[in-house]
């Protein structure tokens, strides 16, 4: 049951960004051009898209966080840190400059596959390309902490 509702919400969520338009980059890049501004070319409908989100993800957790587990697990899963440490910053940034250069997020990303888009493809394997060697990194940088630590 768990694997459908997952499924279900993945579809509600993609056909939400076929409609909002967000699996097209060159409106996420034509909001990201602020010298459009002046010009009246800006696009302004990601900020209706991103209120909705915000919207519905502050009244989502306010519900779910009522409950006293999830529905489809045991706990909650939740941080366990709450500083800042260079990952977290460094990551945002990287996404923020990806999202920039390709006008492309991972969500819609995924959607303009099926459109058969070759900056999608570009986009989904170079994004994977990087997920793999940041999990080698990371693994990486923890087994030599671990090694120092028993010297």
């Amino acid at each position: 049951m768990a694997i459908f509702a997952q499924f279900l919400i993945g579809l509600i969520f993609g056909l939400g960004l076929i409609i909002s338009g967000m699996s097209d980059p060159a409106k996420v890049l034509n909001f990201l051009d602020l010298a459009a501004i002046p010009k009246g070319t800006w696009d302004a409908s990601l900020v209706f898209v991103m209120a909705g989100a915000v919207a519905v993800t502050f009244v989502g957790f306010r519900f779910v966080f009522k409950s006293s587990r999830p529905i489809f697990a045991d706990c909650f899963h939740l941080p366990a840190t709450t500083g800042l440490d260079a990952r977290i910053v460094i990551g945002p940034v990287l996404f923020g400059i990806g999202w920039g250069m390709a006008g492309f997020c991972p969500g819609p990303a995924f959607t303009a596959l099926i459109g058969k888009s070759p900056a999608a493809f570009i986009f989904v394997s170079a994004m994977f390309t990087g997920m793999v060697a940041a999990r080698w990194l990371a693994n990486r940088t923890s087994s030599a902490r671990a090694k120092i630590q028993t010297l």
